[in-house]
């Protein structure tokens, strides 16, 4: 069993809070799901459960969490920085279970998709695809067989069969298992209960709701429920006003009848002081009744954002005419590669993790960027290749647009607090930044789109407006991505990417 009693979460730089006196219990078979914009504390609830001081550097904290009997186990969102410099070999010597669990190494490998012999490898983890870092974790972690499992998105980078194994072992995990995804898909085909991150009133106002359900069950009932108090309330308030019209005409009609009567007339004024004396009651029962109105409900908006206006491409221009007799890093990819887009297609390229496509995406971009009859805009899959992590949002935006109060309005449509816009980037969630690169690419009204993994980091309530958003975008998408409603509702050609190339699915 695992309990949560009265946590407090409290950024200390700007006192921002994320969650205030939370208190849930969890036990085996529970297949929790945290969603929530970014930025609202999901990473940061999963960091203090495994250990409080993964986060005592940035937040104050208060609560218990009561994990006794429990084995814990956590695969972070990112590989740290002292593992990226471990070989792989290294990497799983740093686990107690590798020397005591090795007969059972073989098959989780196999379950991966990964070799057998990988553990013992003196290969650099660096060197990895980024779904192949996700794959070594989970195995590694796997090999310690914990009773309780904290995923902050396990989904990232993986391709689309360890996506659906993954599927099916969260639901056969028998112990309990709290996690993190932006896949709507692995959400909705694995959760049993809903743990809700809000932030209400301009962020000032956590709101954390936990649910017993589906996710597509949540969500039509949290909807429904908004709607039904929304209306309870909005004719409370139409009741009150008719109600006070009322009692106002009354009250005047009474206080006047005070202001005209004759001083000879005790009887009547007697009367009259008995009739205010009821009025006043009435007064104060009314401002009982008021006091248990329902509240208007509030619940965190969508984040809003429309492209600014991209020049539209021709249906008739050529994009890209690739051909690579090899593509390589430190090894062979693939051979004999030939990739031609025509007009404002949307492609997207699928294939095994480690099958080069992050690599052939980089190659495309290095021949777009240097043309002047196309405004390109890249997305890659490490941010950091991209961003100075010591910078602000709002100065990594500058370098797309010099118009400062269209950035910080784009940040604000895209649920940036003002205090967030000046906070180091590297302070930020990863779906922070993911919606920076986002606000970028309209500042700079690229027509050309190249996106590795777009909606990896975005929560799953904001990305049906992103694709929607993809959907009417006006010019050429090239993209990869293993999000499956991404791919289905976005992408009119995909392309699978291995050893002999590219071809059409």
């Amino acid at each position: 069993m695992l309990q949560i009693q009265n946590c407090t979460l409290l950024h200390t730089k700007d006192g921002h809070q994320l969650m205030d006196s939370f208190s849930m219990t969890a036990n085996p078979g529970d297949k929790i799901v945290l969603i929530g914009e970014e930025g609202n504390g999901k990473s940061t609830f999963l960091k203090w459960i495994y250990d409080p001081q993964n986060i005592q550097s940035y937040i104050e904290y208060h609560g218990q969490c009561i994990h006794t009997n429990e084995r814990l186990a956590y695969l972070p969102q990112q590989l740290p920085p002292h593992d990226q410099n471990l070989t792989i070999y290294a990497y799983f010597c740093e686990s107690d279970a590798f020397w005591d669990l090795q007969t059972k190494m073989g098959k989780y490998a196999k379950t991966l998709g990964l070799p057998a012999d990988l553990p013992f490898r003196d290969q650099s983890m660096a060197t990895l695809s980024g779904g192949e870092k996700v794959k070594v974790q989970l195995l590694r972690l796997l090999l310690e067989e914990p009773t309780c499992i904290l995923l902050d998105e396990p989904s990232n980078d993986l391709d689309i069969d360890t996506l659906e194994w993954l599927e099916s072992w969260i639901r056969s995990y028998p112990g309990i298992l709290l996690f993190i995804s932006h896949d709507e898909t692995l959400i909705e085909n694995t959760a049993n209960r809903i743990l809700h991150f809000e932030q209400l009133k301009k962020k000032t106002q956590p709101k954390i709701t936990l649910f017993k359900g589906n996710y597509a069950t949540y969500l039509q009932m949290r909807q429904r429920a908004f709607d039904r108090q929304k209306q309870q309330a909005q004719e409370q308030r139409k009741e009150k006003k008719q109600r006070d019209a009322r009692f106002q005409r009354i009250q005047q009609k009474v206080e006047y009848a005070q202001n005209t009567i004759s001083r000879q007339d005790a009887h009547g004024g007697q009367l009259l002081k008995k009739k205010m004396h009821a009025v006043k009651s009435l007064e104060h029962r009314f401002e009982k009744v008021d006091a248990n109105m329902l509240e208007i409900p509030e619940q965190e908006e969508a984040i809003r954002w429309m492209w600014m206006d991209p020049t539209p491409i021709p249906t008739n221009k050529q994009i890209i005419h690739l051909h690579l007799d090899r593509l390589e890093t430190n090894r062979i990819l693939a051979n004999d590669l030939d990739l031609s887009i025509v007009g404002p297609e949307k492609v997207c390229i699928i294939g095994k993790n480690g099958a080069g496509k992050s690599t052939l995406l980089k190659r495309i971009y290095a021949q777009l960027t240097i043309r002047d009859d196309l405004v390109v805009a890249y997305m890659p899959q490490n941010y950091a290749d991209q961003m100075a992590f010591e910078q602000t949002p709002v100065a990594f935006l500058r370098t797309y647009s010099s118009n400062l109060t269209m950035i910080r309005n784009g940040l604000a449509a895209l649920k940036f607090t003002r205090e967030e816009m000046e906070h180091a980037l590297n302070d930020l969630s990863q779906g922070q930044l993911a919606k920076c690169f986002l606000l970028a690419m309209g500042l700079k009204q690229a027509n050309v789109l190249i996106l590795d993994e777009p909606t990896r980091n975005l929560s799953p309530l904001s990305n049906p407006l992103i694709r929607s958003m993809f959907q009417q975008f006006p010019g050429t998408i090239i993209s990869v991505s293993h999000d499956r409603k991404y791919i289905s509702e976005v992408c009119d050609t995909v392309y699978v990417l291995d050893e002999h190339g590219l071809t059409k699915k």
